[in-house]
């Protein structure tokens, strides 16, 4: 443990499971302090941040909706205000309503463009003004390779995926100036319980254009944010 982050004030999105998980996890191990945000906790999530906190590590979490406006506006203001700065945001919340377009439906579109990119709308605004007031701020955006190259069955969640690169680089450019620096990581099939729905004939199709022929752990993604942070 070289505690690179150590002292910093982080914030992850989606950080109950899978990639968001292993993200604190990784962060608090390099001396972050961690704020989870999420909508819904999984049962084992107590006995995680209880296990962690027993061993001098500082995660706290919060219940948020990212796709309501006001509310995600009054949390991250709350946190600013109770650890005095906000360092590090990893806009990292998803979700997938799988269909091909035809049969897709509004609800199907609307839900996943909604948390996916206006959640991260929501949390980069709000954040953006905290980090440019003090100076200095990381955020990293997961975006996803679907993003990039389109995947059939996706369009709702690629559009959202690639809507979030074009925003990544969008305010790189408007906060740096600031010293806030803005990344974004496309992961390709990562085992997560997200993926674990998926049936093996679409793993394997994933699998195939892999040249290991595996998926990336959830703790390989977060070493790049870290790194990133």
């Amino acid at each position: 443990m070289s505690e690179i982050l150590k002292n910093k004030i982080a914030v992850i999105t989606g950080g109950a499971r899978g990639i968001g998980r292993a993200i604190a996890t990784e962060f608090l191990n390099e001396g972050a302090a961690v704020i989870v945000l999420d909508k819904f906790y999984p049962d084992d999530f107590k006995p995680y941040t209880e296990e962690l906190t027993q061993k001098g590590m500082k995660i706290t979490s919060r219940t948020l909706d990212i796709t309501d406006t006001k509310s995600t506006e009054q949390i991250f203001e709350e946190i600013a205000k109770e650890f005095g700065r906000i360092d590090i945001l990893v806009n990292n919340a998803g979700i997938t309503r799988d269909k091909l377009l035809i049969r897709m439906t509004e609800e199907d579109w609307d839900s996943v463009l909604s948390v996916n990119l206006k959640g991260a709308f929501n949390t980069t605004r709000v954040v953006s003004k905290i980090m440019a007031r003090q100076r200095y701020g990381k955020i990293v955006n997961i975006s996803s390779v679907v993003g990039i190259r389109g995947n059939a069955g996706q369009a709702n969640y690629a559009a959202s995926k690639a809507g979030l690169i074009g925003l990544s680089k969008s305010i790189a450019k408007e906060l740096a100036s600031r010293n806030v620096c803005v990344n974004c990581v496309a992961p390709g099939f990562v085992e997560t319980d997200m993926t674990a729905q998926l049936t093996q004939e679409q793993k394997n199709a994933f699998f195939n254009e892999i040249p290991m022929k595996r998926g990336s752990k959830p703790e390989e993604i977060a070493g790049v944010v870290t790194f990133l942070a």
